[in-house]
């Protein structure tokens, strides 16, 4: 008779793997969009837990006996999870406030799609910018990167290895205040763009006042902020792929703050 015998220890090991994985792909921009199902994502979690733990050095994850500092280390690895996912979802939220910002500036503030993603409406640009990021995501591999930061993170992090300090704090601040950055940098050229074109009207108002125009204003906006987002793709692209490959020192130094 075939018997099998699987220790609690590994049991737990096992389950606080499935933790910090399932957290991490509930809070991943591309696998947190609600048109994805749940039971999905969470198979998904089981076949990459899976897939890791024989990998793991099982001799450093020292399993407490009592209850209370298990459940304290099941927090923890779900905490550290959303932390992970979390730093990559701010790159895609920060091009989401350079979609809103430019789309106010050009008119299109009242131009809203709905976004699978997050379940809402999200003004047109943004919808354009998070999905061309998403292609320059994959082409670039960048996805590897975030594996292989997952695998790392058990080693710089082995289960019940998870510290709140005043260092991840930091890293938490610096990567949310990188969002803003990135909104900006994204934004700047159809920003400069239209705030020229304002002051140019509004010369034009004064000059030559029996002209309607902002009848003659909304469409040109328009235009020009849809030109300058053509001859900004090539440097858009450029900039992500920066982002993109800092992201794993990013994960990287997040994790070690978290250690």
């Amino acid at each position: 008779m075939v018997s099998f015998a699987i220790p609690i220890a590994a049991l737990q090991v096992f389950f606080l793997i499935f933790l910090r994985v399932g957290a991490i792909l509930m809070s991943m921009p591309i696998f947190k969009s609600k048109s994805i199902p749940v039971l999905f994502r969470l198979g998904l979690a089981l076949a990459a837990s899976i897939i890791l733990y024989p990998l793991l050095d099982q001799t450093v994850f020292v399993v407490p006996d009592h209850i209370g500092n298990f459940f304290l280390g099941a927090v923890g690895e779900i905490l550290l999870g959303i932390s992970i996912g979390m730093s990559v979802n701010l790159i895609f939220v920060g091009l989401q406030i350079a979609g809103q910002i430019s789309g106010y500036q050009m008119g299109l503030a009242l131009a809203r799609v709905m976004d699978p993603a997050a379940g809402q409406q999200v003004p047109l640009l943004s919808q354009f910018y998070q999905l061309f990021a998403f292609l320059l995501f994959l082409i670039v591999n960048a996805h590897h990167w975030f594996i292989k930061a997952l695998v790392d993170s058990y080693r710089l992090i082995p289960p019940f290895g998870f510290r709140v300090s005043g260092s991840l704090i930091e890293q938490l601040m610096g990567i949310a205040g990188n969002m803003f950055v990135i909104g900006v940098k994204v934004g700047a050229p159809i920003i400069a763009a239209l705030l020229l074109t304002s002051i140019a009207f509004g010369l034009i108002a004064r000059t030559v006042p029996q002209m309607n125009i902002l009848f003659v204003a909304m469409p040109l906006k328009i235009m020009i902020g849809l030109l300058f987002i053509g001859f900004s793709l090539p440097y858009f692209a450029a900039f992500l792929q920066s982002v993109f490959r800092g992201m794993g020192n990013t994960l990287f130094l997040l994790m070690r703050a978290a250690s």
